[in-house]
């Protein structure tokens, strides 16, 4: 199984190929904006590096969200295009989780994660996950305060708003991992997904609408 997967739905932009399981490629770069820039060239970087021709795919997949509004419709208009144009599957895979899998094991060490990812608003992406990295809550938009709340005792912090979150909490236990989603996560997670029948459609999963104020229709 060959896939290339992309993100850039958070603070970075990444594009990875990966065939049964092992890495051929992988571009990452951590960017607050400029992903419409830069993800398409990572894409036909990582293509070049893997001697691969989109004809030798068999999946595709992208984040899906929660993230910024933005980065999202870049990377899920991205992925659409090159399913429209290969005629191949694409799967679309939560930020959360890429991030809660792409912590290592040597960090966990076998506790639960609380993973908080930046919006860019007032309130944060936020959701648990046990210790084997299945959910253990749902996802939620919460401000920095609320989501120390949900936090228990052992729970590892990571994403690109830990520390946001770590200042309301007594004894934080932070995580090294950067913090963003892994396009080498996002394949692995979409082959497995796929799968099990779980997989996301590759849609944007929005927690709240977008900031977008409809112009006023002059009166008759």
């Amino acid at each position: 199984m060959r896939v290339l997967a992309i993100d850039s739905a958070t603070s970075a932009c990444s594009a990875a190929l990966v065939a049964d399981g092992r890495l051929l490629a992988r571009r990452l770069e951590a960017m607050a904006r400029g992903q419409s820039e830069a993800l398409m060239p990572m894409v036909a970087a990582v293509m070049a590096e893997a001697g691969l021709t989109f004809a030798a795919l068999d999946l595709l997949a992208a984040t899906v969200g929660p993230g910024a509004f933005t980065g999202i419709r870049i990377g899920l208009a991205a992925a659409r295009g090159l399913a429209l144009a290969t005629g191949l599957p694409l799967v679309g895979v939560s930020t959360l989780e890429a991030v809660a899998h792409g912590v290592p094991e040597p960090d966990r060490r076998g506790r639960p994660l609380l993973v908080v990812l930046e919006s860019k608003r007032e309130e944060l992406w936020v959701q648990r996950f046990a210790a084997d990295l299945s959910p253990a809550g749902p996802l939620l938009a919460l401000p920095p305060d609320r989501a120390a709340t949900l936090a228990e005792a052992g729970d590892l912090l990571v994403g690109d708003a830990a520390a946001a979150v770590a200042v309301h909490m007594a004894a934080p236990h932070l995580s090294s991992a950067p913090g963003w989603p892994d396009a080498a996560v996002v394949a692995a997670l979409a082959v497995r997904h796929r799968a099990a029948g779980t997989a996301l459609p590759a849609e944007p999963l929005y927690l709240r609408a977008a900031d977008v104020t409809l112009p006023s229709c002059p009166s008759p």
